[in-house]
């Protein structure tokens, strides 16, 4: 498994273009939204000035990256040309192989979110108490195995041909519509209801709570919580449909 491991991770560095989308995007897109923004304007109903509060969507937005469109098309391509029915007739357990998908996945996700907030700090002076970094930090890459779980559910969902179009409805459907982009207090009143029941708007919140040097919320770690159970309960119950087939 470690082997395993090792090759994903090799993998996963040496892609350049997955390298760019999920580290150097969320930083791009962070100095575009935050760029004209100063240190006096606020969001409504936080307190935080725009570049802070863009800071941790756009670090969730760049581990949500690296954790979703990573696993779902290397899983389906995989799947596609025989890789994974040649794992199983090695002694590695699947959840062998599920875990060296989500490790690489990891290791690429923590660098996009360091970098957004050495931009944030570097390029629009956003200060944080030490604790405050470090809470950030762990919150968002220990969240983002939610978003994992449901990349490897959809690689064992979708073919090889379907997973990317299945893979970008999703990904942009939840970083819209959980508020990644742009503050939910923008949308509708129904939109916000709707948002506030999303796994994006609540892996956001948790950031913006430590940014408040508050509690997070028991409801957003339910939505969490509840989206991880079922995200990896379907990908292991797809696995195992999928290893009946081969």
């Amino acid at each position: 498994m470690n082997s395993l491991i090792t090759l994903e991770l090799t993998r996963a560095l040496r892609n350049r273009k997955f390298l760019f989308f999920s580290v150097i995007y969320p930083s791009v897109l962070f100095l575009l939204l935050a760029g004209t923004a100063d240190s006096t304007t606020t969001i409504d109903g936080t307190g935080l000035t725009l570049p802070t509060y863009m800071m941790v969507s756009m670090a969730s937005f760049g581990a949500l990256t690296a954790v979703l469109m990573g696993n779902s098309e290397r899983i389906a391509k995989e799947r596609e040309n025989g890789w994974v029915r040649q794992l199983r007739l090695t002694p590695l357990p699947g959840r062998g192989y599920v875990l060296a998908k989500t490790a690489s996945a990891a290791v690429v996700s923590l660098p996009s979110i360091v970098i957004v907030f050495v931009v944030a700090a570097a390029a629009k002076d956003v200060r944080l108490a030490a604790w405050q970094w470090f809470a950030l930090t762990g919150a968002i890459w220990a969240g983002s195995l939610v978003f994992a779980a449901l990349g490897v559910a959809i690689g064992y969902l979708a073919s090889g041909d379907a997973v990317r179009p299945i893979t970008m409805i999703v990904y942009f459907g939840l970083s819209m519509l959980g508020g990644l982009w742009m503050p939910t207090t923008t949308f509708p009143g129904w939109l916000q209801d709707i948002a506030e029941w999303l796994p994006t708007h609540a892996y956001a919140a948790l950031g913006r709570a430590i940014e408040q040097s508050q509690v997070p919320q028991a409801g957003d770690i339910a939505v969490l919580a509840v989206s991880f159970v079922l995200f990896a309960g379907g990908a292991a119950w797809l696995y195992r449909k999928d290893s009946l087939k081969a």
